[in-house]
Order: structure tokens, then C-alpha cells, then sequence
């Protein structure tokens, strides 16, 4: 990485941490309201979603291990994981207080859970270090969007201490997206061609971390589908709302590949709807 590009990632890094101190630092024992957990009825769709969830967080250190073997002698990237670790660690632990608290799991049952979860690993889905930053910047705004829909759900149904923990940790996946964002316009202006083609190429093959390693992996897949994220939402909420932060537009991916990968379309997603 050339030093401009470091130095214009070390600015982001220090505006995203200034607003991060200033506006967005919750607790989760004493920012939400568990005392009225008691007025949220139980829910076995709710609650297995918020598990899913704390599922796919607690591969964190996993997560941790293959952003610092990637980014570790970049000031700006780790330092940046080591605060995405910290938010990322309360996002976990608030969903279990939320299942163990509305008592919908007891504390063995969240142990057993946690010691399956950990006695998996996950790998990173592609090589290079520029593919990782997006796919990072995918899977922030795919975890919002999915956040978004279930703090609907849950407003719905009348789950208001569930509901603000889906606001307070949306709003932590949208600071990250942001981020990410700005990272990979970055990525843009140094190198267009090539993060196109990086770009194109991870929305098109781009899957939700770790959700084929949690326990009925199946099913949450199919539970998380009905309730979320499908094909047409991932073009509408995701993959529209990227190009038009990185002013791009899908002609720009079809332009690349074709003359990358010669026969191939335009970036899709083929998750099924």
C-alpha cells in the first residue's frame, strides 16, 4: 500500500473513532431497559433469530485473527478491527443477556451453545486483502439491513426491549458500513480498475459469514430467509445502496467484468430468494 493511501486511511480511521466516543458508545447493562423484559411476551421465531444472531458474532475472534493477519502492520486497519472487535463483542453479549434475562434460554443452554459455536472455525471467503475490505463493507450493511427488519418485527409484535437493542446495534453496523465505504472509495480513486473487478466479484459470490457452521444451519438459513434477507432485498437494500455511496452504477461492474472475465454478466447474487 503506497504511503498517501495510508496516511488518507489513518484520517478516516481518526474521524470514524472521534465520532464513535462522541455520539455512539452504549452499555449494554445500563442502556436498555431490562426491566421491562417483563412486559415482552415470548416469541420462539424472535428468540431463535436473536440467537442466529449471537451465533454468527461469536465467531469474533476468527473474524479478529484474519483482519490482523491481513491488515495487523496498517495503523489505521488494525487499530480500526480492535474497535470493530470491542462494538462487535456487545452485539453478542447483549443478544445472550436478551435470551437468558426474557428467559427463553437458561444459562446451560447458551454454555452448550457457545462451546458448539467455538469448536468450529471460520475461514475467510477470499484471498486478498482488498476483497476482505469489501466483503467487510457487504456484510456490515447486509447485518444492518437484517437488524432493521427483525427491530421492525419486533415493534411489531410488541418486543420493545428487543427492538432498541436491534436500534443500538444497527446503529453500530451502519457506522461500520460507512466506514468501510469510505475505505473502499479510497481503494477507488487509487486503483479503479482493479477494485471494480473486486467489487463485482464479491457482491456476485458474497454470502453472510459463518451461517453454514451454527448448529440446524439449515434451518436458521431457512428461518432467516423468511424473516430478512432474499435475492431481491440483497439488490434492493444492499448491493443499490453501495454503488450509490461509492457513485457507482451497475454499468460500471458490467464494463469491468466483461472485459475481465470475458462471457460473464453483470454482478448478481445468486443467494436463493
Amino acid at each position: 500500500m503506497n504511503k498517501e493511501l495510508r496516511e488518507s486511511f489513518h484520517r478516516a480511521y481518526m474521524t470514524f473513532f472521534e465520532q464513535a466516543e462522541r455520539t455512539r458508545r452504549w452499555n449494554p447493562f445500563t442502556d436498555i431497559d431490562w426491566d421491562a423484559i417483563a412486559l415482552d411476551r415470548t416469541d420462539a421465531q424472535l428468540a431463535t433469530n436473536a440467537e442466529t444472531f449471537c451465533g454468527v458474532e461469536m465467531f469474533l475472534p476468527d473474524y479478529l485473527n484474519t483482519h490482523l493477519e491481513l491488515f495487523g502492520r496498517n495503523y489505521a486497519q488494525a487499530w480500526f478491527a480492535a474497535n470493530w472487535g470491542y462494538e462487535e463483542s456487545k452485539h453478542s453479549l447483549v443478544l445472550r443477556e436478551y435470551l437468558h434475562r426474557s428467559g427463553q434460554r437458561t444459562e446451560e443452554q447458551l454454555h452448550d451453545y457457545a462451546d458448539t459455536i467455538l469448536s468450529k472455525h471460520w475461514q475467510r471467503p477470499y484471498a486478498t486483502p482488498r476483497e476482505m475490505l469489501i466483503y467487510g463493507m457487504i456484510q456490515e450493511l447486509t447485518t444492518f439491513v437484517v437488524y432493521r427488519s427483525q427491530r421492525t418485527l419486533a415493534l411489531d409484535t410488541g418486543h420493545s426491549v428487543l427492538a432498541d437493542i436491534y436500534r443500538l446495534i444497527g446503529r453500530d453496523e451502519m457506522a461500520h458500513t460507512k466506514f468501510y465505504q469510505h475505505m473502499v472509495a479510497m481503494h477507488l480513486d487509487d486503483d479503479r480498475e482493479g477494485t471494480l473487478i473486486d467489487l463485482a466479484h464479491v457482491l456476485r459470490t458474497f454470502r453472510m459469514p459463518a451461517e453454514q457452521l451454527l448448529p440446524d444451519a439449515e434451518a436458521r438459513s431457512v428461518l432467516m430467509r423468511s424473516t430478512g434477507i432474499n435475492g431481491q432485498v440483497y439488490l434492493r437494500d444492499i448491493v443499490a445502496p453501495t454503488l450509490a455511496a461509492l457513485r457507482l452504477t451497475r454499468h460500471d461492474l458490467l464494463r469491468t467484468r466483461k472485459s475481465a472475465i470475458p462471457g460473464q454478466d453483470a454482478a448478481t447474487h445468486d443467494q436463493e430468494s
